[in-house]
């Protein structure tokens, strides 16, 4: 049994949309636009590329025409729809300005402009930053994956696109805009908490900033001398797939470095056997797990019991001596030092010898305790902000599918 349509809808060959939207061919709202350079020597020109994802326009170094050489270059004209058709279908798209005029594209970056008064250009873009958007572009890019998908300027000239009336696409991109002016200004708070926390943590982990009621001085000690345990992981035999269908959590390198202060889930999961045939070990929660190869110097706090590769050291710290998460941050502060730490060869590289011996700058257990707190809360905070920032993002994809396809329409 067909549905039935909602009072003032329509259905066409993109779906249902409003009654008073229209559907129009690309190459009916767009019109290509080229003004070819001629290279001279001894010239520089500045090139534009475009980021996928929509995430617009970069600019390249200053070039000459032997780095040019026999391509085919364009002026760059302002307020237009410009697209990568190398990566159209990863919506590698944008718009030019008045900033890049005197700047070159190459023909890869073909330019339009969109009809006066019928198709407004922010929201052109929104649309093909859409889910739907991005299935145009996809379909307009005939071929394999990666550089063989190339959008094609008759398909994508022949793509149907719906629009409302002219004043509705500008509410609605005025609309997103709004909302993603509010995504800006909230990763830009947490840019400024991150540097608020990266400035305390050096004011507190060096002493320059006490707090009432302690003035003993601080001791220095080797990171072994305040561990009960550091053993470096190991990696079961590769070969037998069988040793990773089990259900103990198994730590790699890039497990750690998106894991952030705790770790509470891997990618990978190994057997019992596994455990057994390698020189990895459980390692109990509330350890601490620290890289030594590749990625270095990251550090977690494991809320789970681990097995690890060779790639880190796990530390079961004595917490008689110290406390969990004072040695966590003071690690993770001592990351833009350890550099100077990295043994040469193909890959940066520590090993376990030199983790065991680093000097960590120790006050009493209690004031420890208050330099944890102090930055945990900070911590919190920038959590809480980049929770906020989610769900902004979520609620601004939901939005924006519903305006560009008139389920929720913008007053005009």
């Amino acid at each position: 049994m067909e549905a039935i349509l909602p009072t003032g809808y329509k259905k066409t060959k993109v779906g249902v949309i409003p009654e008073d939207w229209n559907l129009y061919r690309i190459d009916e709202v767009l019109k290509r636009v080229r003004k070819p350079l001629e290279v001279k020597p001894n010239e520089k020109y500045q090139e534009i590329g475009i980021r996928s994802h929509g995430k617009g326009l970069f600019y390249k170094e200053f070039t000459t025409i032997d780095e040019i050489g026999d391509k085919s270059v364009f002026w760059i004209e302002p307020d237009c729809f410009i697209v990568n058709i190398v990566f159209a279908w990863e919506q590698a798209i944008g718009k030019t300005t008045s900033i890049e005029i005197g700047m070159i594209a190459s023909h890869r970056f073909p330019m339009y402009k969109p009809q006066k008064n019928v198709l407004d250009l922010d929201y052109l873009l929104y649309l093909f930053k859409s889910k739907r958007g991005k299935y145009l572009l996809e379909l307009a890019s005939p071929g394999g994956a990666g550089r063989n998908k190339t959008l094609g300027q008759g398909e994508f000239a022949e793509l149907k696109i719906p629009l409302p009336s002219h004043q509705e696409q500008q509410k609605i991109a005025q609309i997103l805009t709004t909302w993603d002016e509010a995504i800006i200004k909230q990763e830009e708070l947490i840019r400024e908490k991150e540097q608020f926390k990266k400035g305390l943590m050096q004011k507190l982990l060096s002493g320059e900033v006490r707090f009432d009621g302690f003035t003993d001085e601080w001791g220095e000690v080797k990171l072994e001398d305040i561990a009960l345990k550091m053993q470096s992981g190991g990696t079961p035999v590769s070969s037998n797939k069988d040793y990773y269908r089990g259900n103990i959590p198994f730590v790699k390198v890039n497990d750690i470095t998106s894991s952030g202060k705790y770790l509470i889930r891997t990618k990978t999961n190994i057997t019992q056997e596994a455990l057994n045939n390698s020189s990895a070990w459980l390692v109990p929660q509330n350890s601490l797990v620290y890289s030594m190869y590749a990625s270095v110097g990251f550090v977690a706090i494991n809320k789970i019991e681990v097995a690890t590769s060779q790639a880190m050291i796990n530390i079961m710290l004595d917490s008689k001596k110290a406390n969990l998460e004072y040695i966590y941050y003071f690690l993770f502060n001592f990351q833009k030092n350890i550099h100077s730490f990295i043994e040469t060869g193909t890959q940066g590289n520590l090993n376990a010898q030199i983790v065991r011996n680093l000097k960590i700058q120790l006050p009493s257990l209690q004031e420890q305790e208050n330099i944890a707190k102090a930055l945990s809360f900070v911590d919190c905070e920038i959590d809480l902000l980049k929770n906020e920032l989610e769900a902004f993002k979520e609620q601004k994809k939901g939005l924006m599918q519903k305006l560009l396809t008139g389920e929720v329409r913008a007053k005009v």
